[in-house]
């Protein structure tokens, strides 16, 4: 009996960590994404500096160039011609 209980209690801790664990590597995911992001828009302001481009940080900047990548610093490059 006090095996079964043993399996049953291991069973159920791995199908609880698996569960808990699948957020936390899709925010850590977005975190680092976010990270990468604004390290492109870091550079895209120091290489950019001398034909005046310039693109600030702030969260709705982080999230589309972590949520798109490189097609997002883009996008805010051209969106920052156009405004």
């Amino acid at each position: 009996m006090e095996y079964v209980v043993l399996i049953l209690s291991i069973v159920a801790v791995i199908v609880i960590a698996k569960v808990f664990s699948w957020p936390f590597r899709k925010i850590f995911k977005l975190v680092l994404n976010i990270a990468l992001g604004l390290i492109m828009i870091l550079i895209v302001n120091v290489f950019g500096q001398n034909i005046g481009l310039h693109i600030p940080f702030n969260i709705v900047t982080a999230l589309i160039s972590g949520i798109l990548g490189l097609p997002g610093v883009i996008c805010l490059i051209v969106i920052n011609y156009i405004f």
